[in-house]
């Protein structure tokens, strides 16, 4: 399955030779995201964003990843002169239903016992923001992930580690859930938080 990209911004303009990474302000305090700009030397300073995270009703998974994503990025930019700020937002879905990150252990084991053995799609939406010109583009990236059967016993052992709780669908990729993936269609990075090569290719909209 191809990755899915759907962007409301105009086509991007040719940067010429060469690489050019401007600086991002990254509206996040995931140190997954942080690590992901870190791997591939991207400079970044990080601003937390505090946006309510609660779905709206009806809302569809694209919808409020990118809304979300949005947010974040548009409450550092208010507070800021100038600047390229990035708001990303990830969220797991199941069946059609939204899995963000679980209330408690066993909102956790919730999670991964209706994710064992089955594929189900992680959507990140991006968002970047130039402060001084209120200038928007919004994406978002679709990448399909498969987990192998896990027994009760598997399922109890993870959660006791303590990685599921901060993160959607109560799993990281990069930690010791990968013991249990067994299959990745699409943008690895999107999976751990951060699709770098869609917010490379927006970037270049600026």
């Amino acid at each position: 399955m191809e990755n899915e990209r759907a962007s409301q911004a105009d086509d991007p303009a040719p940067w010429g030779e060469g690489v050019s990474l401007p600086r991002l302000v990254l509206a996040s305090s995931s140190p997954r995201r942080a690590e992901i700009l870190r791997a591939v030397g991207w400079e970044f300073e990080a601003v937390a964003a505090d946006v309510d995270e609660s779905p709206g009703e009806g809302e569809s998974a694209r919808e409020y990843v990118e809304r979300l994503a949005r947010e974040k990025a548009e409450a550092v930019a208010g507070a800021r002169l100038f600047g390229l700020v990035l708001g990303a937002d990830t969220t797991v879905v199941a069946d059609g239903g939204i899995l963000a990150k679980p209330e408690d252990d066993e909102d956790a084991r919730r999670m991964l016992r209706a994710l064992r053995g089955r594929w189900h799609e992680v959507l990140t939406g991006v968002a970047l923001v130039r402060a001084e010109e209120s200038r928007v583009v919004v994406a978002h990236e679709r990448t399909r992930v498969k987990f192998a059967e896990m027994s009760d016993a598997e399922v109890d052992w993870y959660v006791a580690t303590g990685e599921p709780r901060d993160k959607a669908g109560a799993y990281a990729v990069q930690g010791r859930a990968a013991l249990f993936i067994e299959a990745v269609e699409g943008d690895y990075w999107n999976v751990v938080g951060l699709p770098v090569r869609l917010v490379y290719e927006l970037a270049k909209k600026f």
